[in-house]
């Protein structure tokens, strides 16, 4: 299988694995960004370059994705290489991989089962120093009580409880967000226990309902997105109404062919300001060049590279990348700052004069972490409880 380590997209964010002749060396959860992913990564696998991952390690990898979606599946026939792991922790291991899906055991526990009943804090070591996320549920491993332990990954008992919440939460047949790339109820879940603050908004505005807006191809979906811009939604819908019609068939939406062959006249009579009709030229070329990315691309992008290639596009800032990537894509932890409703909602959700500022929502929005997209949510209704007035 050679020696390897590649980083993959999953509900919770961008994973890594690396891997050897002997298995699977070590899957790592998100770090805050995808450097950081990649650097650790990196140091628990020394000597490793990234690379295509060989047909074993693609099916870890779709076994690790669906698991992460709360589909059917079985992680324990990943094939795991512990060679050079001290007998003890090895134990460890094979007693936490046992544990099922939705279910937990103390850390004495699994001294117990290791015929050690003495041993628990050496447990919580030997867990503590898991390279194996996820395919070793260490998340699953909790303290006496209820109570539930450390957890050694980014974002700590947080992620810890995220992830007890994912596989616990059982999905109802009539359930929203089979449109979207993470568990609605188990993102809601696990905002909520991360940040009590927020919990009341998210109880009186009830369940999480956002819709993706479907789209046939990235630049139908961010020519939409310039026509709509600065406009209310009825004006905009009849402005891009009336450009579709300038051409005979966008039943498959729009393509660049279509504004590069219009005139400058033909666009302005469809009601397009001149900065907009700059920035549909500019897209359009860019689309036809090539350089824009098509839509299964980037799903296998981060976020990051997402916004800044989208940025690149005339009339396409980080705000707008932001809201492609939340209404478009279905990522579930953007936190666009810059967001006047966002500061606003969080205002109102923490009773605060004014708008809020960035620097407060992001030191925040760590406690959200991976699931900030479904926070942000709540702060926009949050706006429009607030416009609605009590009666809503």
């Amino acid at each position: 299988m050679g020696h390897g380590f590649a980083l993959f997209g999953t509900a919770v964010g961008r994973c890594g694995i690396a891997w050897n002749e002997n298995g699977i060396a070590c899957v790592q959860l998100p770090e805050t960004d995808e450097s950081r992913t990649r650097e650790r990564l990196m140091r628990m696998a020394p000597g490793v370059l990234e690379t295509t991952p060989p047909p074993a390690v693609r099916e870890a990898i779709a076994a690790i994705v669906g698991h992460l979606r709360r589909e059917p599946g079985d992680l324990s026939s990943i094939r795991l290489d512990m060679s050079d792991l001290p007998p003890f922790r090895r134990q460890v291991y094979e007693i936490t991989r046992a544990i099922p899906p939705g279910e937990t055991l103390t850390y004495g526990a699994v001294a117990e089962r290791l015929r050690q009943p003495g041993a628990a804090r050496a447990v919580g070591q030997a867990l503590s120093r898991n390279p194996f996320a996820l395919v070793v549920p260490c998340h699953r491993v909790v303290s006496a009580g209820g109570r539930p332990g450390g957890f050694s990954a980014n974002g700590g008992v947080t992620t810890k409880l995220g992830l007890l919440a994912l596989e616990q939460a059982q999905p109802a047949p009539e359930e929203l967000g089979r449109d979207l790339l993470f568990d609605r109820a188990a993102a809601v879940g696990y905002v909520r226990g991360s940040d009590p603050g927020l919990a009341g908004l998210i109880d009186a505005i009830g369940p999480f309902s956002m819709r993706l807006s479907p789209t046939v191809s990235v630049f139908d979906a961010l020519a939409e997105t310039i026509t709509y811009q600065q406009l209310t939604a009825k004006a905009a819908a009849t402005i891009h109404g009336r450009v579709r019609a300038l051409f005979p068939d966008t039943s498959e939406g729009m393509l660049p062919e279509h504004i590069l062959s219009a005139t400058d006249e033909q666009l302005r009579s469809a009601g397009l300001s001149r900065p907009k009709l700059a920035a549909l030229r500019d897209l359009a070329v860019r689309a036809y060049a090539g350089e824009l990315p098509e839509l299964d691309m980037l799903r296998g992008m981060d976020d990051e590279a997402i916004i800044e290639g989208l940025s690149a596009v005339r009339g396409i800032g980080r705000w707008t990348a932001q809201m492609f990537l939340i209404f478009r894509l279905g990522r579930p932890d953007v936190l666009p700052l810059d967001d006047y409703g966002i500061r606003n909602g969080f205002a109102l959700a923490f009773d605060q004069p004014g708008l809020a500022g960035r620097a407060e929502i992001e030191e925040r929005a760590v406690l959200w972490r991976p699931y900030r997209t479904v926070a942000c949510w709540y702060l926009w209704e949050a706006v429009e409880s607030a416009r609605r007035g009590p009666s809503a």
